[in-house]
């Protein structure tokens, strides 16, 4: 094809380059000619060329069209095979979408166990750090709450580690809480400054404190997980038996099984000293009735005990005095205890031995009624005060309640503590006549029965001289 082309373009040019004004038109034909000739000659040679490159060309095209057909079947094999690889390769991509869809589940699953796992871990440590908190075994062990706080506060999941951590501190507050323990430790004491001291720990109830001279009962704050000294020291018998237990002398220590608000109340309990003046100006008068009323009381008993003869023996003695006429002896022996009424009593009888047995009874009844007034001496008196005291006591809560009325006018009733002066005096008051006149009431019960039976025993003896003695008269 590209000969042809090319001699076809040679045909042109040679029309073309026909010269319309040579000078020998005979040469230039024959020239012509020539040229004419060697152009076929030259077409024919590139005709042949292009003929013979036409067949190559087409034997090219022959093979390649069978190289062709066979690149297509291998092709076509190829492709068969690649789209049996595709389909298996799909198959696959099926199985493994399932797989990822199994395992996206079990990886959902897992992450939400994961989450409930470390939601109770970290449930758990804030429950155990609340109650390690609470404990007054943090007081002695400072810091073992902090690992506890990492933990409840982390998001991450906790190691192995933190929750071995965790149980061994839960164990260890689990045998401390069961134990009696003393050890040094750093406390705060009554005067707010920290001090050493040996600490005595009842398991979670009770914490005491011995600290040189002073001994007393500790309260445990959650917030500082400190020990701070009560600012009141306990009785002197708490503070023995603290002293004795923490020293091994004793098995036997106070304990506050309320975990400290019972040790709180003990700092807001106020002494009878501190109380009374809270009872107003009646409080004194109680008082001092209360105290006159002890001296009378006092000053009977030392009569009574005084008085007080064994009446059997004594008439065992006379009696075989008076038997045998010997009033001389039974007038020593009645002489040596006349600070005795009954003594005085028989020796009026024996000097009055020689009357009738009517007049001898009058006279010995008149002696025996000569010393009653000695022996009812203040009865009376005590007996009054035993009344005087509880209505004492009612005037006291009557001013008192009066005093309030006055607050809740002036003030209103909104504010507790502006009444509770007022009231405080009026039970006080109530209260204090009332201990102070029962005392009185059964101390004059039992000085007027002692006295009903010292008349009773001297008008027994009495009676008894006067048998005697008319019998010794009648034998004579």
């Amino acid at each position: 094809m590209k000969i042809m082309k090319s001699a076809a373009a040679s045909l042109i040019l040679v029309l073309l380059c026909v010269p319309a004004f040579g000078q020998d038109m005979r040469a230039r034909s024959l020239e012509a000619q020539r040229q004419k000739a060697m152009l076929e000659q030259r077409a024919l040679e590139e005709k042949q060329a292009a003929q013979k490159e036409a067949r190559e060309a087409l034997a090219e095209i022959v093979n390649d069209r069978q190289a062709a057909k066979a690149a297509v079947a291998d092709l076509e094999q190829k492709n068969g095979r690649t789209e049996e690889n595709i389909a298996d390769l799909q198959q696959k991509i099926s199985e493994l979408e399932a797989q990822k869809a199994v395992l996206k589940q079990e990886l959902s699953n897992m992450d939400a166990q994961t989450r409930t796992l470390v939601g109770h871990v970290r449930s758990n440590a804030r429950d155990a750090l609340a109650l390690i908190k609470q404990s007054q075994q943090s007081a002695l062990i400072p810091g073992r709450a902090d690992v506890l706080e990492e933990l409840a506060g982390q998001s991450r999941f906790p190691s192995i580690g933190q929750i071995d951590a965790m149980a061994q501190i839960l164990l260890d507050e689990i045998a401390r809480s069961g134990e009696v323990r003393i050890e040094k430790a750093s406390i705060v004491d009554r005067l707010g400054r920290e001090a050493q001291a040996d600490v005595l720990t009842l398991g979670e109830f009770t914490a005491a404190y011995s600290m040189g001279d002073e001994t007393g009962f500790l309260l445990y704050s959650d917030a500082s997980q400190r020990f701070f000294a009560l600012s009141k020291l306990p009785s002197h018998r708490f503070q023995k038996a603290l002293k004795a237990y923490m020293s091994g002398e004793s098995p036997v220590v106070p304990m506050d099984l309320t975990k400290g608000a019972a040790l709180r109340q003990l700092t807001q309990e106020k002494g009878l000293a501190e109380r009374l003046p809270q009872g107003g100006p009646i409080i004194w008068v109680i008082l001092a009735l209360g105290g006159f009323a002890l001296l009378l009381v006092l000053e009977r008993v030392i009569f009574l005990l005084h008085i007080r003869v064994n009446a059997s023996k004594l008439m065992a003695q006379i009696q075989p005095l008076a038997q045998n006429g010997d009033w001389k002896e039974c007038l020593d022996l009645l002489q040596a205890q006349r600070s005795k009424p009954l003594a005085r009593v028989l020796a009026w009888g024996v000097k009055h031995r020689h009357l009738e047995r009517m007049d001898m009874e009058n006279a010995l009844q008149e002696a025996i009624l000569g010393e009653i007034p000695a022996l009812e001496r203040f009865l009376s008196i005590i007996a009054m005060m035993a009344a005087v005291a509880p209505l004492l006591g009612l005037l006291g809560t009557v001013t008192g309640m009066i005093n309030t009325f006055h607050v809740i006018t002036y003030y209103g009733a909104g504010d507790p503590k502006m009444m509770s002066g007022g009231i405080s005096e009026a039970l006080l008051t109530t209260m204090l006549g009332l201990a102070v006149a029962i005392p009185i009431m059964l101390a004059h019960t039992l000085l007027s029965r002692r006295m009903e039976g010292s008349i009773a025993q001297m008008e027994e003896k009495a009676v008894s001289l006067a048998n005697t003695i008319y019998a010794v008269r009648e034998k004579e």
